[in-house]
């Protein structure tokens, strides 16, 4: 059924909007047609009607046969928005003539505290590098410019040679919504790259990281190379490259920086986004206390 619901140019047009004219990267656009597809199908089937044709009343019926179904209130949420959006589109493009979803209220959400990394685990990690063979050279240089920019793992694999001014430490990336930002890396990370660079060997692509086949890495090439370093360092297995996006904007929190720079170096649109951290950074602060104060 899906393969059909996609082949519906009103279903298409949507999508290229999304692309086009949103400027969404590749895999917020999939979430959109996951989330979108979903509905349809439950649509189709539980209604016998097409998913342009549902009223308000329709929405929150699905809305709790999603809960019935135990998704999560932020995977709810997240398909919720994914509806909206189609509507507004279809009440743009004036397929319809009232958005249904304008009174649908997003569910109240609990905020889940992201996992982080400790500084010691993050040495840890980093230590359990071979600076001795090339791919571990080259995944050092990758796990420092992690750490040393919190970017995301998408953003990593993506950066281009043309995108790195190692004479400024300074790397220009390409985020969200196709947003750029300039984010500033230490030392550390410089000399990991300046090492990786050393042994990269010549090739075509653009990319700044390559495979051993001098191709553009995937996410989960890269995911599983850190999996080989936490295994071999016995360090917690719920650790992800993303975590040490969580731990580059944690461990700036815990050493006094403003959570509006934060929010900048991350990329967040929104400053309620990066406010999870602070929430971290206070944890950990307590933490101390109660360890450390002789009336803790």
């Amino acid at each position: 059924m899906r393969r059909y619901l996609l082949k519906d140019p009103i279903t298409r047009s949507f999508i290229d909007y999304l692309y086009i004219e949103k400027g969404l990267s590749q895999n917020s656009v999939k979430s959109y047609q996951s989330d979108l597809l979903h509905f349809m199908e439950w649509s189709v089937q539980a209604l016998k009607i097409p998913a342009k044709l549902t009223t308000s009343q329709d929405i929150n019926k699905y809305i709790k046969y999603l809960f019935d179904q135990d998704f999560k209130s932020s995977s709810v949420n997240r398909k919720i928005s994914s509806i909206k959006a189609y509507f507004i589109f279809l009440k743009k493009k004036k397929y319809i003539d009232v958005i249904p979803t304008e009174d649908i209220p997003i569910p109240k959400q609990n905020k889940n505290l992201p996992n982080s990394m400790s500084e010691k685990d993050v040495e840890t990690l980093l230590s359990c590098i071979n600076s001795k063979k090339d791919i571990e050279i080259r995944d050092r240089a990758m796990v420092e410019l992690l750490y040393a920019t919190g970017v995301r793992v998408s953003e990593l694999i993506n950066i281009k040679f043309s995108n790195i001014d190692m004479n400024r430490n300074v790397v220009r990336v390409l985020g969200k919504g196709s947003k750029e930002r300039l984010i500033p890396f230490g030392d550390q990370a410089h000399d990991s790259i300046i090492k990786y660079l050393q042994i990269r060997g010549k090739s075509q692509s653009k990319e700044l990281f390559l495979s051993n086949r001098g191709k553009i890495l995937s996410r989960v090439s890269f995911w599983n190379r850190v999996k080989v370093y936490l295994i071999r360092c016995n360090l917690k297995s719920n650790i992800s490259p993303h975590t040490l996006r969580h731990a580059f904007a944690t461990h700036l929190l815990n050493r006094g920086a403003d959570l509006r720079s934060v929010q900048m170096l991350l990329g967040h649109s929104d400053l309620s986004t990066t406010q999870i951290y602070t929430h971290i950074a206070k944890q950990r602060l307590s933490d101390i206390l109660k360890k450390h104060h002789p009336r803790g």
